[in-house]
C-alpha cells in the first residue's frame, strides 16, 4: 500500500484540506499542489515541478522569496528569543519606521493579521463616535470578522444579509453596503441613516473582486462624505500598504485618513499587522483609553525583524521599478487579448487579467466575469510554469524577484492560454 498523499493527509487534519479557502483551488477545479521551498521569484512543489509564482503570498513579499536580509533579520531575532510576552526595541523600530512613512498615522497598534486589524479598528471607530453602523463596499474584503462579512440586500438602501452562517442578523443590521465607485450610494446610506454611521471602511484599490482602480474623485469624495456627517474614514491598507508607493495608497492617492489598517509588506511575510490614526483617536484605546483591544502575540520579535527589514529596502528606486515593470506586463498582455474579451486592470505592481470584455468598476461588473474560462486559463498556466492566482477575482502581485525573462514568459504564455481557455 502506498503512501497517502500530503493532499489525502491535509484532508483528513483540516477542513477542506486547507487552512484558508483559497488554497482549496475549488474555483479552478484541481486538487492543489504543496510547496517544499521557495526561493525569489520561484515556488518549487513536492512533486518537484517550479513555478514562477505571481501571487508572493497574496501581497507580503514584494522582495521575492526568502531574500537573504530578511532571513538574516529573523536568525539574528531567532537567537534573543521567539516571543516574550513584554515589549522590545524591535516592535519599537518598526512602528517608527511605519510612522516616518505614514505621517498621517500619528500612533498605531501592532496585531497579528489583517482581519484583527479591520476588526480592531471599527471597535475604535464605533468607540469614538458613539455609532453603531458601518458601511462597506459589496466585493471589497476587510477580513473576517463579523462585521464584515455581510453580502448586499435588495438595493442600495437596505441592510446588509449576513453572508456566511455564524454570523447574526443583528450584526447584520449595523453595516450598511454601497457599491465601489459609486459615491450617490454611500450619500444614500447617510440620507436613510443620519448620525448612525461610525465609519466608512474602503479598500482604496479593490483587489479582492479583482483589481479596481478607484474612480478620479471616488476616494475624495469619500472622504469629504465622512467629514460633512461626522463619520470617520477608515482606508484599508492591508493589500496597498507600502506596495503602491511609500506611503501606501494614502500617499498616492493624497487621502487623509482618520484611520488606516495595513499588514502583509508589513511583516515580511511573517503574521503581522497594524492599525492606526489621529493621536486622538488611537489614545481611546487600553490601557490608555476605554476601547479594549490585546494580542499576547502581538508585536512578535521575529514577525518585526522580519517586517523593518523589508521596509528598509523599498525606497523610490524599488517603486519606480515595479510601477514600469507593471505597466511593461499590462500593455504586452493587453496586446496579446487583441480582439478577446479579456481585460487587465493594474495599479502599480498589482493587476488581474479578466474573462471579461471591457472595463470594470465594480462588483456588479465582476459578476459578469467568464470564470469558467480563468479556470481552463490557470490550469493551462500552470502547465506552463506560471502560478496565477487561483480564483478569478483576486490579484498577481509583482516583486522586485520577477525578471524581464519572468514578464516575457508570463506574456507569451497568456497569449496561447487565453486563446486556448476560450477556444478561439
Amino acid at each position: 500500500m502506498s503512501e497517502p498523499s500530503w493532499g489525502e493527509r491535509a484532508r483528513n487534519t483540516f477542513p477542506g484540506g486547507v487552512n484558508s479557502p483559497v488554497r482549496a483551488f475549488r474555483s479552478v477545479g484541481i486538487e492543489p499542489f504543496f510547496v517544499h521551498r521557495a526561493v525569489g521569484s520561484r515556488l518549487e512543489a513536492e512533486d518537484g515541478r517550479v513555478f514562477v509564482d505571481w501571487i508572493g503570498s497574496w501581497g507580503p513579499l514584494i522582495l521575492g522569496h526568502s531574500h537573504p536580509a530578511v532571513k538574516a533579520a529573523i536568525a539574528e531575532a531567532l537567537e534573543e528569543g521567539a516571543s516574550f510576552g513584554a515589549c522590545s526595541p524591535r516592535e519599537v523600530l518598526l512602528g517608527e519606521e511605519i510612522r516616518s512613512r505614514m505621517p498621517w498615522c500619528e500612533m498605531l497598534r501592532l496585531v497579528n493579521s489583517g482581519t484583527e486589524a479591520t476588526m480592531s479598528a471599527i471597535r475604535l471607530a464605533r468607540g469614538a463616535t458613539g455609532r453603531d453602523k458601518i458601511v462597506k463596499f459589496r466585493g471589497c474584503y476587510h477580513g473576517h470578522s463579523d462585521s464584515f462579512l455581510i453580502a448586499a440586500g435588495s438595493g442600495a438602501l437596505t441592510h446588509g444579509n449576513p453572508s456566511s452562517p455564524g454570523v447574526t442578523a443583528g450584526t447584520a443590521r449595523d453595516t450598511l453596503v454601497a457599491h465601489y465607485n459609486d459615491l450617490d450610494s454611500v450619500a444614500a446610506l447617510f440620507k436613510a441613516n443620519p448620525e448612525a454611521i461610525a465609519c466608512v471602511a474602503v479598500e482604496p484599490v479593490a483587489g479582492n473582486m479583482g483589481v479596481i482602480p478607484p474612480q478620479p474623485g471616488f476616494l475624495e469624495g469619500l472622504q469629504e462624505l465622512c467629514q460633512r456627517h461626522g463619520a470617520l474614514f477608515l482606508v484599508d491598507e492591508v493589500m496597498t500598504g507600502f506596495r503602491l508607493s511609500r506611503g501606501g495608497a494614502v500617499e498616492r492617492f493624497g487621502l487623509s485618513p482618520d484611520l488606516v489598517t495595513m499588514g502583509k509588506i508589513a511583516g515580511g511575510g511573517l503574521p503581522l499587522a497594524a492599525f492606526g490614526g489621529r493621536r486622538e483617536l488611537m489614545e481611546q484605546l487600553s490601557p490608555l483609553g476605554a476601547v479594549y483591544q490585546a494580542g499576547t502575540l502581538s508585536g512578535n520579535p521575529l514577525a518585526c525583524a522580519a517586517g523593518l527589514a523589508t521596509l528598509q529596502r523599498l525606497d523610490d528606486t524599488v517603486y519606480t521599478h515595479l510601477e514600469a515593470l507593471g505597466a511593461q506586463i499590462e500593455e504586452a498582455l493587453t496586446a496579446q487579448f487583441t480582439g478577446l474579451p479579456v481585460r487587465v486592470q493594474r495599479v502599480g505592481s498589482m493587476l488581474t487579467i479578466f474573462f471579461h470584455d471591457g472595463p470594470l468598476y465594480s462588483m456588479r461588473d465582476t459578476e459578469t466575469c467568464n470564470t469558467e474560462a480563468y479556470a481552463r486559463f490557470f490550469r493551462g498556466m500552470l502547465d506552463e510554469g506560471h502560478f496565477l492566482p487561483p480564483a478569478q477575482f483576486e490579484a498577481f502581485f509583482l516583486s522586485m524577484a520577477h525578471s524581464q525573462a519572468d514578464a516575457e514568459s508570463l506574456v507569451q504564455a497568456a497569449g496561447r492560454q487565453a486563446r486556448l481557455a476560450l477556444g478561439a
